[in-house]
C-alpha cells in the first residue's frame, strides 16, 4: 500500500471506526444511533445559521490550538492556555467598554490588549523556566487559577459589583452585518478571518524565521543549541510568549465577536484545555490544527443539538462524542494495523 493510499485511509477508517462504536453505545444505552446521527448532522450542516454557528464555534478552538501547538514545537508545554485565554477575554472586553473610538483605532487596540495581556501571562512562566527551570505544567496550571479569580475580581470593580460589563461599543465589535446575513443571523464574525491569518503566521514564524528555526531547536535538544550558539533562555521566554499571545487573541474572539461583553466565572470556559487536544491531533501543525478544531468545534456545536432532537441524554451525547475524537487521535495505531494487513495480503500472494 502506497502512503498516499495510507494517508487517505487512515483519517476515513478512524471517523468510520469512532461512529460505528459510537453506535452501538447508542444503541445499548436504548437510542436510535440513525435519529443521534442525524440530530449531530443537522446541528452542523441543517441550515445556514448553523452552519455559520459552527464556524463561529471552530474560532476559538483554532487560536487555542496554535498556542499549545507553537509551545510544543518549542519543546513546551503550555497548559495555561486556558488562563491566557481568560485574561485576553477580559483584556479586550475591557478595551472595548472604556473608551469609544472611531473603529480603525477601537478594535486593532481591543484585539492587541488581548494579545499583550495573554503573552504577559505566558511571560511568567517562560521566565520561572528559563532562569530557575521552575517546571511550566506546574505553573501554567497554577496561573489558569490565578486568572480565573483574578478577572472575576476585575469584572466586579469595573462593573460596580456586577458579574459582567456592559457590551462593548459597536466599534470594538468583530460582529460583520454581512456575515450575519450570509448566515441567518448567526454569530459568526469576523474572528474566523483572523484566526485563518494567525495560522498563516504561525506557519511563517516557524518555517521562515531565524527564530521558528531556533525555537524548533531548543525544542528538539537545549544542549545542542546552546552548543550552536543560541540563547536558549531568551528562546523559552519568546515561544511563552508568542504561545500566550495566541491564546489571548481566543480570548478576543469571545470578547468582540461571540458575546461582546465579559462575565464573571464559576469555572474555567474548557477551550483552552480542549485546545491540547485540537494541537495533538493536528499534529502541532499549523494546517493540522485547522483539521483538529473544525472536528472538535463542529463536534461540539453539532452534539447540543442531539438532546433536543433526538432525546438523548447529554452524557450518552458527551460519551459519543469523546469516542469520535479517540479514534480519530489513535490514528498512529490504526496506520500501523493497515500497513500491517497490507503486509500479509502480499505474503500470501
Amino acid at each position: 500500500m502506497s502512503n498516499r493510499a495510507t494517508n487517505l485511509l487512515v483519517p476515513i477508517v478512524s471517523v468510520v471506526l469512532g461512529l460505528i462504536v459510537g453506535a452501538i453505545i447508542m444503541l445499548v444505552s436504548g437510542y436510535s444511533p440513525i435519529e443521534g446521527y442525524a440530530a449531530l448532522w443537522n446541528g452542523i450542516f441543517g441550515d445556514l445559521y448553523t452552519i455559520g454557528e459552527t464556524l463561529r464555534q471552530i474560532t476559538p478552538y483554532l487560536l487555542a490550538g496554535l498556542a499549545v501547538a507553537f509551545a510544543f514545537r518549542s519543546g513546551l508545554f503550555n497548559i495555561g492556555v486556558e488562563g491566557q485565554l481568560i485574561v485576553g477575554w477580559f483584556a479586550a472586553a475591557y478595551v472595548g467598554v472604556a473608551v469609544e473610538l472611531p473603529k480603525i483605532i477601537h478594535l486593532p487596540l481591543a484585539i492587541l490588549a488581548a494579545a499583550v495581556a495573554g503573552a504577559l501571562w505566558g511571560f511568567v512562566p517562560g521566565l520561572l523556566k528559563a532562569k530557575f527551570r521552575v517546571h511550566e505544567v506546574i505553573v501554567t496550571i497554577m496561573m489558569n487559577y490565578i486568572a480565573l479569580h483574578v478577572t472575576n475580581a476585575l469584572i466586579r470593580t469595573v462593573s460596580e459589583g456586577g458579574d459582567r460589563t456592559e457590551r462593548i461599543f459597536a466599534s470594538a465589535s468583530l460582529r460583520s452585518e454581512f456575515l450575519e446575513n450570509l448566515t441567518e443571523f448567526s454569530r459568526l464574525h469576523l474572528g474566523l478571518l483572523l484566526a485563518l491569518i494567525m495560522v498563516a503566521v504561525m506557519w511563517f514564524i516557524l518555517e521562515k524565521t531565524t527564530l521558528g528555526f531556533e525555537l524548533k531547536a531548543v525544542g528538539f535538544n537545549q544542549h545542542a543549541s546552546e552548543y550552536a550558539g543560541m540563547n536558549v533562555n531568551k528562546n523559552i521566554i519568546m515561544a511563552m510568549v508568542i504561545s500566550g499571545a495566541f491564546a489571548g487573541l481566543a480570548g478576543a474572539m469571545e470578547a468582540l465577536g461571540t458575546f461582546e461583553y465579559v462575565s464573571s466565572k464559576g469555572g474555567f470556559t474548557g477551550i483552552g484545555f480542549d485546545g491540547i487536544a485540537v494541537a495533538l491531533l493536528g499534529m502541532n501543525t499549523p494546517l493540522g490544527v485547522i483539521f483538529g478544531a473544525t472536528l472538535f468545534g463542529s463536534l461540539k456545536y453539532g452534539a447540543l443539538n442531539m438532546p433536543n432532537a433526538a432525546g438523548i441524554p447529554i452524557e450518552i451525547v458527551e460519551i459519543v462524542i469523546a469516542v469520535i475524537i479517540f479514534f480519530v487521535a489513535s490514528g498512529y495505531i490504526i496506520r500501523l494495523l493497515l500497513l500491517r494487513a497490507a503486509g500479509k495480503k502480499k505474503e500470501a500472494k
